[in-house]
C-alpha cells in the first residue's frame, strides 16, 4: 500500500527556516518523480519543486527558487524539503505527491 507521509511543519517568524520530511512507504522512491506542491485556502494547489528518479535533476517554482532545496534519501525512502528565508507568502498546506498519490500535507504557517 502507497503511502506518503508529510512532517517538518510548523509556525516560524519570518526569514527563519523549515525542513519538510516526505516519508515513503509500500514503495522504493528511488524509481519515482517526487513533487512538493503546496496549498492556501481558495487558490489551487501549486507546484513548489520536485525531484527526478533518474538523476536526481530539481526544479522549483520561481517563488521559492534560491530559498528552498529538495533532496532525496533513498536509503531513508524520504524526500526533503529545506526552506530557507522564509516568508509570509509561503504559508500554506504542504503535499508530497508520486503520481497517483498524495499524503495528508503539513501545515506551514510564516508569522511574526
Amino acid at each position: 500500500q502507497v503511502q506518503l507521509v508529510e512532517s517538518g511543519g510548523g509556525l516560524v517568524q519570518p526569514g527563519g527556516s523549515l525542513r519538510l520530511s516526505c516519508a515513503a512507504s509500500g514503495f522504493s522512491l528511488d524509481y519515482y518523480n517526487i513533487g512538493w506542491f503546496r496549498q492556501v485556502p481558495g487558490k489551487e494547489r501549486e507546484g513548489v519543486s520536485c525531484i527526478s528518479s533518474s538523476d536526481a535533476s530539481t526544479y522549483y517554482a520561481d517563488s521559492v527558487k534560491g530559498r528552498f532545496t529538495i533532496s532525496r534519501d533513498n536509503a531513508k525512502n524520504t524526500v526533503y524539503l529545506q526552506m530557507n528565508s522564509l516568508k509570509p507568502e509561503d504559508t500554506g498546506v504542504y503535499y508530497c505527491k508520486r503520481f497517483p498519490y498524495w499524503g495528508r500535507g503539513t501545515q506551514v504557517t510564516v508569522s511574526s
